[in-house]
């Protein structure tokens, strides 16, 4: 039976947010890989991507992934390019069920338009044909890897947390 929760999604999504209230809801530990890797790499994910590339920070997110796979009654934020790398998805499956939190690119840019400086992968000129087309790219990617699927564009945080909560429930995997 899995005990734990991975919420993974394109970023602007809710995944930090819905992960906390999601946790608290359900008793269980809330991580956020995002921050382990600032941790683990003593600098922040904008850091990383200008000191480092992004190679460098897929390395460190894949080494990050294997240390809380295995955790027990967690909730578990995963960056919105974690699917890219099937081992991720593996590993995390194994004891986490997959929530994919989804919201349209017009959504996600009016909820990341403030974030350029934060979002590395966002910080150009156009930043709503970015958006597109990497969700264009990766929405395969988080569709293949979803047990779960929760469209966030028109729900608020406890909305989300009542959708997911109620999609365990009939999960046979899954005990809260």
């Amino acid at each position: 039976m899995k005990t734990s929760i991975a919420l993974i999604g394109f970023m602007g999504t809710g995944k930090t947010v819905v992960g906390k209230a999601l946790a608290e809801r359900l008793g269980k530990e809330f991580i956020e890989l995002d921050a382990l890797i600032e941790r683990k790499a003593g600098k922040t994910i904008p850091g990383i991507f200008q000191q480092d590339g992004e190679v460098r920070f897929r390395e460190l997110e894949i080494g990050v992934a294997r240390g809380v796979a295995g955790r027990k009654n967690a909730v578990i934020a995963c960056g919105g390019g974690l699917v890219l790398n099937k081992i991720n998805i593996d590993r995390l499956s194994e004891e986490c069920v997959m929530v994919y939190l989804t919201a349209s690119p017009r959504v996600i840019l009016k909820r990341t338009s403030g974030d350029k400086e934060e979002r590395p992968l966002l910080n150009t000129p156009d930043q709503a044909l970015r958006i597109r087309e990497l969700f264009k790219f990766r929405e395969p990617f988080y569709r293949r890897a979803a047990e779960i699927t929760v469209d966030t564009s028109r729900l608020g945080i406890s909305s989300v947390v009542d959708k997911i909560i109620e999609e365990l429930k009939e999960n046979e995997d899954f005990r809260c």
